[in-house]
């Protein structure tokens, strides 16, 4: 990852360093060379792998970084996914903040895979959204991509989401259907999605042009499934809300195309994974 004018690696690594590593200062001699593995601990889908070998090589561009498992790859108990060789307080200083964002992209990578295994569909994709981390969102959904989900909007200036309080904000279905023609013609390129609640709002959401997407939030499966043959060859449907690793598979064979899941990115578990220190002698 490049430094850009928002660096998260930057930002965590001054966070944790600030004006030196005094343990490191005093207990690990400057010129002690080691090698390091970072271990897994759990079964695990791999995200952020390039990240964390940036991690060190900003430390110290010296030091050498061998990814053993790449992003998407499943790794078991024991496996050694990363090899780090360089100076010791050079890795240490580093350890932190690298197992930092691996664990945390891990754990959205491996929560994407369980979903995508549990819908049980090739056809359906599921979604993430916009439910990240402030200033990690780039790397959040990479996340999602290595656990074989897709991304969603990116933010809001890459696609048109009218949800119920733009809705509220809004004066009536045809000021509505106006403004989406606007839309349309300034901006023919745009996706429009619009969000609907109850089957009167798909009803309504029909007979409107130029929306290309229809949220579904909260809707239970009867409901999907009338919504997607109401609007089938027309509209694309996607299912949000309430949807779990127990509940997806029945969701998922409503029709819909796409589930969105906030908990991919905002309720993760950290994978457990480990680095293993090994001074060098010479």
């Amino acid at each position: 990852m490049k430094p850009t004018s928002f660096d998260p690696i930057a930002i965590a690594i001054k966070e944790d360093i600030g004006k030196g590593d005094v343990t490191t200062q005093f207990f690990v001699p400057p010129d002690l060379r080691a090698s390091a593995r970072i271990v897994a601990r759990e079964r695990a889908i791999m995200a952020g792998t390039e990240t964390a070998a940036e991690v060190f090589r900003r430390i110290d561009p010296a030091t050498q970084v061998r990814i053993l498992s790449a992003d998407g790859s499943e790794v078991n108990p024991g496996d050694v996914t990363i090899e780090i060789d360089g100076l010791a307080c050079a890795i240490l200083k580093a350890e932190r903040v690298a197992l930092n964002f691996l664990q945390r992209l891990c754990g959205i990578a491996t929560l994407t895979r369980k979903f995508v295994d549990a819908a049980e569909s090739d056809r359906v994709k599921i979604l993430d959204t916009r439910k990240t981390t402030p200033g990690l969102r780039a790397l959040e959904k990479a996340a999602v991509v290595a656990g074989g989900g897709a991304n969603h909007r990116f933010g809001l200036f890459d696609m048109v989401l009218v949800k119920d309080n733009h809705l509220v904000a809004h004066s009536g279905l045809t000021t509505f259907a106006e403004a989406v023609r606007r839309l349309r013609q300034q901006r023919p390129n745009a996706r429009i999605e619009v969000e609907a609640d109850r089957l009167e709002q798909v009803h309504a959401l029909l007979k409107i042009d130029d929306v290309d997407l229809i949220l579904l939030d909260n809707m239970k499966p009867a409901q999907i499934r009338e919504a997607v043959a109401l609007g089938k060859n027309r509209v694309k449907f996607e299912a949000s809300g309430g949807v779990t690793l127990k509940n997806i598979r029945q969701i998922a064979a409503t029709g819909v195309d796409y589930i969105s899941i906030g908990s991919l990115t905002h309720s993760v578990r950290a994978i457990d994974l480990s680095l293993e220190l090994t001074p060098v002698t010479i």
